[in-house]
This record gives structure tokens, C-alpha cells and sequence, in this order.
């Protein structure tokens, strides 16, 4: 199950301290300008060891492109990319060779597959994430053709929540806040949790704006039920919610309903999707982020012969995995939004004549 999207599929390979990973993204429609500074530019918004607030490691995440692109154009065929790795330090993980990482997926993959890559995690890292990014471009590409448009940032870390959505303020903040606010606190509380060899949670606010009406396959392929799936399945994603979300429970009917006008609606409670479908409006989905796993604190855990110890990690690790995670929340709706639109393309009559007959 490496394989994401229906129409336009992303395949991704690789492990955290193997030789590279990478992706192939498959239904590229043929004729689109492939932006290669562009992709490059989001990885390097996603690359580790920007700063103090992120992991030591530095990789440069330098993206190859190996196939389905000629003189800049696609060619209908499927593209490959491959990011090398080179600043791994395996010998960190030497510790944990016998053992189970708490939080980890160590425990579940060494009981599943009967082996585990150790190093880092391998493909549970979430190292792997920069194929993702790099796949998310894109579709970023196919969706900009079509003034669709997405950004995220930064609405909690730690229990602080920022009252303000400033999407502008958050592409210059080195911790994506959108809150200017409450930026300072938030940083203090992921710098005061890395001093203890501790780590903090956060909530990931992305958007979609100029979606158009109808994208979403019901009643198995809904957009919010893809869309939850989609960051559900980034790494240490817990939770999501799509407009007012968990709120929602919470309001009676006369609160929650979005009254329609001729001007379209009054409010967004629906996160701009109403039966599986885009109605138009602001996408909106909120990520939530566990604390990360890799914690430098004596813990107690058992070993892959089922003896109990204590221990102390080793390595470099991002005290907060909601910052990095924000980019590829971007990635994972991009993806979303684009297989959608790559579906719902032969839906109507009138659709299939443009398409066909100009």
C-alpha cells in the first residue's frame, strides 16, 4: 500500500537512511510546464535542519527528475523523481537495534513483517515525506493552471492557539505561525520542551481557495472523507477535522448550517465541501500532530526478546513534527484536489464535448 490517488497516483519508495527516496506520479496530463525550481523551492520549505526549532540533520533534498518530462513539458507518461540522501548517521540507531522505540511503529513492523529496518524507522520515517512534497508540486502545477490554490501554517503548538489567520504572515515565519501574536510563545514552548529532551504537539491549518464546485466522488470517493485520509496518513497525524470540525458536534442546526444567498453562503461551517462535494467555498482542514515519538528522556520499553529495560535515545529529531508537517499537509491536499479534478472531468455531457471537440 504505497500508492496514493485514483487517477493521478503518487508511488512512493525509499527509507530514512537508505541510498534515496523518491516517487512516481502517475496521470500527469501531457502539456504541463514542469516548474523544476519550483518543486525544489517546496522541498526546501519541507528539508530539515533549517533551525534551532527542527532536527540537526541537514539534507539538502535536491530532486532529480528521471522520466515524463521533456524540455520542461510532461508527456502524459509517468514521473519519476529521486532525492538522494546523504547526511545519515546510522550508528546513531545502534541502541535500538534490539529494542522498541515508544511512540515508534518499531513495535508494529517488527510484528507484522517479523524484521524492521531500525535506522531511523526506515519507511515509517517520516523522512519519506519529502517524496510526497516532491509529488505534491505537481499537482500544485496542475491546480495553479486552474487558479486553485493552497496554503497552510501553523494554528497551535502545545495548547497555544493563535486567534488570527494570517496565511501571508506564516511563508515568512521559520515556524509557519499564523498567529503573529502568539508566534513567540509558541516558539518558547518548542525551545523549553527541546531543552528537557522532551517534544510538543500542533495543529496544522491548511486551505484551498478557488475550488470549484464538484469535485468529489460520492458516495466511496467523498472529498472530505480523501482529504481525511490523506493527512490521516502522514506521520504522526492523530486527528482531523474539516471545517468547523469537532465544534460542530457541539452547535445546534441553526448554528452550523451555512444559509445560502445570491452572493453564495453566509458562513464556511462546512469547510466547503456539503455531501462529498465542493461547493465552492474555502476549503478548510485542520491536522493534528502528535508530540514527536524521539524524546531524549530514560524510558521503559521491552526488547525484540521480550526482556523490559529502560533507555535513553540518541540522534537528531524535530521537537515538533507540526511544523514540517505543515508543508506536507499542503502536498496531500494538493494531490487530492488534483486527482479530484482529474475525475470529474468526464461528468457531464457538455464536459466530455469541451474536452473532445474543443
Amino acid at each position: 500500500m504505497n500508492t496514493f490517488g485514483k487517477k493521478l497516483t503518487l508511488t512512493t519508495f525509499g527509507e530514512s537512511h537508505g541510498k534515496a527516496l523518491g516517487c512516481i506520479l502517475d496521470g500527469v496530463p501531457a502539456g504541463l510546464h514542469i516548474d523544476e525550481n519550483f518543486i525544489q523551492a517546496e522541498l526546501d520549505r519541507r528539508k530539515p535542519g533549517k533551525s534551532k526549532l527542527e532536527t540537526g540533520r541537514k539534507e539538502e533534498d535536491k530532486v532529480e527528475i528521471l522520466s515524463g518530462v521533456f524540455e520542461g513539458i510532461s508527456t502524459g507518461t509517468p514521473i519519476a523523481m529521486i532525492i538522494f540522501n546523504t547526511n545519515q548517521k546510522s550508528k546513531d540507531y545502534d541502541n535500538v537495534k534490539n529494542l522498541f522505540r515508544p511512540g515508534h511503529a518499531d513495535f508494529t513492523y517488527f510484528h507484522k513483517y517479523g524484521l524492521r529496518d531500525y535506522r531511523g524507522g526506515g519507511r515509517s520515517s517520516a523522512r519519506e515525506t519529502a517524496a510526497r512534497v516532491a509529488g505534491g508540486a505537481i499537482a500544485k502545477l496542475i491546480l495553479k493552471e486552474l487558479d486553485i490554490h493552497i496554503e497552510s501554517g501553523i494554528c497551535e503548538i502545545d495548547g497555544i492557539q493563535g486567534k488570527t489567520e494570517d496565511f501571508n504572515h506564516a511563508k515568512t515565519s521559520k515556524l509557519y505561525a499564523l498567529d503573529p501574536q502568539v508566534e513567540k510563545a509558541q516558539e518558547t514552548a518548542i525551545l523549553t520542551a527541546k531543552n528537557n529532551h522532551d517534544s510538543v504537539g500542533g495543529v496544522v491549518l491548511t486551505r484551498a481557495t478557488g475550488v470549484p464546485i464538484g469535485l468529489g466522488e460520492p458516495l466511496y470517493y467523498k472529498l472530505d472523507a480523501i482529504l481525511a485520509e490523506a493527512m490521516m496518513g502522514i506521520n504522526a497525524a492523530k486527528a482531523v477535522e474539516i471545517g468547523e470540525g469537532i465544534a460542530s458536534s457541539h452547535l445546534k442546526g441553526s448554528q452550523n448550517n451555512d444559509q445560502i444567498t445570491l452572493n453564495g453562503f453566509n458562513s464556511n461551517h462546512a469547510g466547503g465541501i456539503l455531501g462529498g462535494i465542493s461547493n465552492g467555498d474555502i476549503i478548510r482542514v485542520k491536522t493534528h500532530f502528535k508530540p514527536t515519538p524521539s524524546i531524549f528522556q530514560e524510558q521503559h520499553t521491552i526488547t525484540t526478546e521480550n526482556e523490559a529495560l529502560k533507555f535513553k535515545l540518541s540522534g537528531r529529531h524535530d521537537p515538533c513534527v507540526a511544523l514540517r508537517g505543515s508543508i506536507v499537509c499542503e502536498a496531500m491536499m494538493a494531490l487530492t484536489l488534483a486527482d479530484m479534478v482529474l475525475l470529474g472531468m468526464g461528468k457531464k455531457i457538455s464536459h466530455l464535448k469541451s474536452i473532445y471537440k474543443g
